[in-house]
């Protein structure tokens, strides 16, 4: 496959649009889960990760709008003709803007993937020492029962990851070990 993209150029995108600097980790923890996913899944590792790494270029541009949000992410990709599967799942891991549903294992993948980098920082911020190392993939499922915990992390986007056949306590844990596979870019 070829990305349209190197990473080193994603990287680049990503210094231009995004200052903030825990949305920048939280793109990076987005691109280790997803590399994580393909490889569990047998798909592109780099298509995969691209797609986590730049899934929420035009946060800072649209103001975090959600009837906005991935949509000025698709047209800067577009014109520096970036793969057109990374598009779409970038497109569809927010449904409200596009109108259209998830409707591949890659959509999912990104959207759940995406989602819960978010509890499982919520998850590590309330440990002492505030590291990923501590961190077990029970307490993020534990975590996702309790609704007043990191209460803007959408539970049923989390739970996609079933309907790309993954449970939700393996889905935990191989999100949790890629996060920590990069504990020290994520600065957790």
């Amino acid at each position: 496959m070829n990305p349209g993209i190197t990473h080193e150029q994603a990287l680049a995108l990503l210094d231009h649009y995004i200052t903030n600097p825990n949305l920048r980790k939280h793109c990076l923890a987005s691109e280790a889960v997803l590399r994580a996913l393909a490889v569990h899944l047998g798909h592109d590792p780099d298509q995969w990760g691209l797609a986590g790494l730049l899934h929420d270029l035009d946060v800072e541009i649209t103001h975090a709008d959600l009837s906005l949000h991935g949509q000025q992410a698709v047209a800067i990709l577009q014109k520096l003709g970036v793969d057109a599967e990374v598009i779409e799942a970038i497109a569809l891991h927010n449904e409200l803007s596009c109108q259209r549903t998830r409707h591949s294992v890659f959509h999912h993948a990104l959207a759940a993937g995406e989602t819960i980098t978010g509890l499982i920082t919520a998850t590590a911020l309330v440990y002492p020492d505030k590291k990923l190392a501590g961190v077990q993939a029970k307490s993020v499922v534990k975590r996702m029962k309790e609704k007043a915990f990191a209460a803007a992390v959408n539970r049923d986007i989390i739970r996609e990851c079933e309907q790309i056949g993954i449970p939700l306590d393996a889905f935990a844990e191989l999100c949790l070990r890629a996060m920590q596979g990069i504990h020290t870019e994520l600065g957790l």
